[in-house]
């Protein structure tokens, strides 16, 4: 089969996105299957690459990473002919999106698109951020999917979310996989020595593109007051982004600069190296549809410690595999992280076999297997005569309604960035953000001391916080994957 992927962004770029298009690509071309990956042109980027058209861009696109690629229909017009695709998989609603959408309705081809991430999560990447822009790109993102043919989600509760806005296609779940066996041994003692982490240190790790979708403020916030209670607690965090200079300013204002490792993008051994040399992993993102990251971490044993956020929610087990938090709070999430890092010998292998569990359903094996079932039904679904597709008015006709479609799917975005309407019905709950209440509520003024305390006095306020008690010893136990509790004093051995 021949396989055309067209994507926004790409390598040198570094995401889930970008990783899952070269997972599936490399998993394809090893069962024997041509791939083609066709994306702009970005800084950095190799002069040649193996399957990979690099299309002019504008770079730096309002100032980000990203690339807009130019108009260019008369190369890939010419690129359809030589390299004739079976399926065409699109991996954006916009920008390539819309070229892809324009190829197979020309070429009468079967279209796929994978809904990677809740893109109005990264509206400050665009020149205009507010309300009504979340609006345009959620709507806009709904109506390309009613365009193609199949719908890949990552998982169910990215389904509930795009049935709620509407989206009628076809919707398969299929995550990404990843290389389980290379992630199955690691060297975290000798990265820690290479990294000046301490053998002993209880290591807080975090990997992905160090940016503001990712909800870091929040996250480093939470790291660095798990570090001032936890004196032997380090942070290790992997990847680079528009958020780098946050992260060191946070850590270096609270005293703690030596003792956060930001070691960059690792790739291949060293990444799995960096997993292995964490005791657990932090992860606060509401952006997600899947977080590959999870998976890796898992398949290396590391628990995970996330908010209850799509993606997250439909990995992470509360007390299983780690702790998944219903509400946004910053002391809640620090709990968490010592309480996991706080755990017995005991405890902590049974979270970690857990973790390596978990992260069996997710090879990329299975996942690419199931994306080819989803290629051929597609393609069953979409069986047009010889006579059709070699009719020139025909493909005409069906390039015309593209255009049609495109331009139309725009103004009722519009229309909708505009005029909110009915839009709230169609959102997900958010998970509740405590993170300005709390702070708020720390000091408690009762009416009765306002309504006692003379003209000019300061009213003696408490204090509310609760603290926990002193001595108590918090219930420890593991949660199965159906929902029972066992204590861990009922288990015996047998964890590895």
């Amino acid at each position: 089969m021949r396989i055309l992927m067209m994507t926004n962004t790409y390598f040198p770029i570094v995401g889930g996105l970008e990783q899952s298009v070269y997972s599936f690509s490399e998993q394809f071309r090893a069962l024997g299957h041509e791939v083609l990956i066709v994306t702009p042109t970005f800084a950095g980027a190799p002069v040649e690459e193996q399957g990979v058209i690099r299309l002019p861009a504008f770079q730096k696109f309002s100032w980000t990473i990203f690339s807009v690629n130019f108009p260019v229909s008369g190369l890939l017009t010419r690129l359809m002919k030589e390299f004739s695709p079976d399926i065409v998989h699109s991996h954006c609603p916009f920008f390539m999106g819309d070229f892809a959408l324009r190829l197979s309705r020309q070429h009468a081809i079967p279209l796929v698109f994978t809904y990677h991430c809740m893109f109005e999560e990264y509206v400050q990447d665009w020149p205009v951020q507010n309300e009504g822009v979340k609006r345009f790109i959620v709507k806009l993102a709904a109506g390309y999917a009613n365009f193609v043919d199949r719908l890949i989600v990552p998982c169910e509760s990215v389904q509930e979310i795009l049935f709620k806005r509407g989206v009628k296609t076809p919707m398969e779940i299929v995550p990404t996989g990843v290389d389980l066996k290379r992630f199955s041994k690691g060297d975290g003692k000798g990265f820690r020595e290479r990294n000046g982490i301490p053998p002993d240190a209880l290591v807080i790790g975090h990997a992905g593109r160090l940016a503001a979708e990712k909800n870091l403020d929040f996250l480093i916030n939470c790291m660095v007051e798990a570090l001032k209670k936890e004196p032997r607690a380090h942070a290790l965090i992997v990847g680079r982004g528009s958020s780098e200079r946050m992260i060191k300013d946070t850590f270096e204002k609270a005293g703690l600069e030596k003792r956060v490792h930001l070691v960059g993008v690792l790739h291949y051994q060293h990444l799995v190296d960096a997993y292995f040399a964490m005791d657990v992993f932090a992860f606060a993102s509401l952006s997600e549809t899947q977080g590959i990251v999870l998976i890796e971490a898992m398949a290396s044993g590391v628990p995970v410690v996330a908010l209850d956020a799509p993606g997250a929610r439909d990995v992470v087990k509360d007390h299983h595999n780690g702790r998944l938090l219903k509400e946004m709070d910053q002391q809640s999430f620090v709990d968490a992280l010592l309480w996991v890092l706080g755990c017995s010998g005991e405890e902590s292998q049974a979270m970690k076999q857990a973790s390596r569990m978990t992260a069996q359903k997710y090879s990329i094996e299975l996942s690419a297997k199931r994306m080819l079932e989803v290629y051929e039904d597609a393609r069953s679904k979409k069986s047009i005569s010889v006579g059709k597709r070699n009719n020139s008015q025909y493909l005409y006709l069906w390039r015309i309604r593209a255009e049609w479609d495109i331009y139309q799917n725009y103004i009722q975005a519009i229309g909708t960035s505009i005029f909110e309407g009915n839009f709230k019905k169609t959102e997900p709950i958010k998970i509740k953000d405590t993170t300005v209440k709390r702070e708020d509520l720390s000091l408690k003024i009762t009416t009765s001391d306002l309504s006692t305390a003379p003209l000019g006095e300061t009213v003696k306020t408490t204090e509310t916080t609760p603290s926990p008690s002193e001595g108590s010893e918090p219930d420890r136990y593991v949660m199965t994957e159906d929902g029972k509790r066992i204590a861990f004093l009922h288990i015996k051995g047998g964890f590895s």
